[in-house]
């Protein structure tokens, strides 16, 4: 089924976030930015795991995660180990949800609406793994740059 296939690609992803911020050879390039780069590979992290933790935790998995998607980018020096264990956290709480979806919930709407419409659930899904993706790239990207 696509929620196991999905699974699969999500704790690749996380775990190759793990990898980036682990990579890092000062803590304190973690929370750096560099030109016009206005994120850090620290905040890209931090609104990763909100994001997930509200639209597959809350909107999927019914938890009572509460979201302040401002903080995600304000909040800076965290240190490593946190980043580390949410995203470790996030990897379970994403193949919990997963295992437990079935295909008729996969193919009926998403909780809420998604991209300003009413959108099926393995459509968003899909979109939160390519935007994990992408902010992926902007890590990996910007860890090289740093260091």
């Amino acid at each position: 089924m696509l929620n196991n296939i999905l699974a699969d690609f999500y704790e690749r992803d996380i775990n190759k976030m793990i990898e980036e911020i682990n990579a890092f050879k000062k803590d304190e390039n973690i929370w750096r930015t560099s030109g016009t780069i206005k994120n850090s590979c620290g905040n890209l992290v931090l609104h990763i795991i909100g994001g997930t933790n509200y639209l597959i935790g809350k909107q999927l998995g019914k938890t009572d995660f509460i979201r302040n998607r401002d903080n995600e980018f304000i909040e800076k020096n965290l240190p490593r180990d946190f980043l580390i264990s949410e995203l470790e956290k996030l990897k379970i709480l994403v193949r919990k949800i997963f295992a437990n979806l079935t295909e008729k919930e996969m193919e009926s709407d998403f909780p809420i609406t998604f991209d300003n419409a009413s959108n099926p659930t393995n459509y968003v899904l899909i979109q939160l793994l390519a935007h994990l993706n992408y902010h992926l790239g902007q890590i990996n990207y910007l860890r090289r740059a740093l260091e």
